[in-house]
């Protein structure tokens, strides 16, 4: 079967190409109903990444957060016309200690393979989540950006103490959103502080105890652990706020990308003994819990709604690149494309 791929050839420069599914694979075949763009498509889109990366990767389809509809299945689990959320995240072997999403060996939709920005998509049953129908699609597709939230959080409770009266969270944008949500409910009888720079962002946190602008923050305040979803060259800072403020033996999560290396207060993570840990992307099981979260707290996709930005009809290549430049000029919130070519 012939398929059209939609492939960023340079910087803001997509073309039509094409690649052909086999049937006989046994394979899940997808139509992508929605997808959301994120930074790192952005850096590919806009060629903010460094040039041998680029010479590297590209030709190659954007975009690894989507969800659509069953087209083809010989699967009793995954029927044909079913609605799935899509895992970018590709798995080549196995690991009783390392996680999927960790394993050197894994491949990663939009980054060194294909995204989802195509007709249909051809995935292994074990990389499709059967998800509810009366979820608001725009949400359905951004789940996978929700799992690394997941993802971090179940991680957390593997490697931080038994106290968490009160918890931190540092940025005041999408992730910060995510994550701060899910600690709400995680543990509702915890304190959840937030931690930004802009009052329209940090408004929108109205499930969390307080906010703090970063330099308006109790001297008193004192946290058992905290995340990090800043990213950036101004990740380093945040770094060291947290240090300053998080009580001894607290854990530090760490989700924000950054470019460059960045400093950090090491002498106060060894005298309080700190435990710092780094958290990328997400697996299946992260997909699955999202989903159970979203049944078992109906509210959480109600608020995540609130983060849809941008919603572009995508019927050619210039919806694509429409698409691309309103997401850019948005400060907040996430750019969805309807998928109708």
């Amino acid at each position: 079967m012939l398929n059209t791929v939609y492939r960023l050839t340079g910087p803001r420069k997509i073309e039509v190409q094409f690649s052909d599914i086999n049937l006989a694979d046994n394979k899940i075949i997808v139509r992508p109903e929605a997808l959301s763009i994120c930074h790192a498509d952005q850096r590919y889109y806009q060629g903010l990444r460094p040039s041998e990366i680029m010479e590297k990767k590209l030709p190659m389809a954007l975009v690894h957060e989507s969800c659509g509809r069953v087209v083809f299945s010989k699967s009793k689990n995954v029927p044909k016309g079913s609605r799935v959320v899509m895992i970018p995240n590709t798995p080549v072997e196995r690991d009783e200690f390392i996680e999927e999403n960790y394993l050197r060996s894994s491949k990663f939709r939009a980054s060194g393979s294909d995204g989802f920005m195509q007709d249909l998509i051809a995935l292994d049953e074990d990389r499709v989540v059967v998800a509810p129908e009366d979820i608001n699609l725009d949400v359905l597709a951004f789940t996978e950006f929700v799992s690394i939230s997941y993802h971090t959080i179940k991680r957390f409770e593997r490697f931080s103490h038994g106290r968490k009266n009160a918890l931190g969270v540092w940025g005041d944008g999408n992730l910060a959103y995510c994550t701060a949500l899910l600690l709400r409910y995680t543990y509702p009888n915890s304190k959840i502080y937030v931690f930004g720079t802009h009052d329209g962002k940090l408004s929108r946190f109205g499930f969390a105890d307080e906010t703090y602008k970063i330099r308006h923050i109790h001297e008193t305040l004192k946290l058992d652990h905290a995340f990090e979803c800043v990213g950036g060259e101004n990740s380093g800072d945040a770094i060291n706020q947290i240090i300053d403020y998080i009580n001894p033996e607290g854990a530090i999560a760490l989700m924000g990308v950054s470019e460059r290396n960045v400093p950090i207060n090491t002498r106060m993570v060894l005298e309080k003994g700190l435990r710092i840990f780094g958290n990328s992307r997400s697996g299946r099981d992260d997909f699955l819990g999202v989903l159970d979260m979203y049944t078992k707290y109906p509210e959480i996709p109600r608020y995540l709604d609130t983060l849809i930005g941008n919603v572009v009809e995508i019927s050619n290549l210039d919806d694509m690149a429409e698409a691309f430049d309103v997401d850019a000029k948005s400060r907040c919130g996430k750019t969805i494309m309807h998928w109708n070519i």
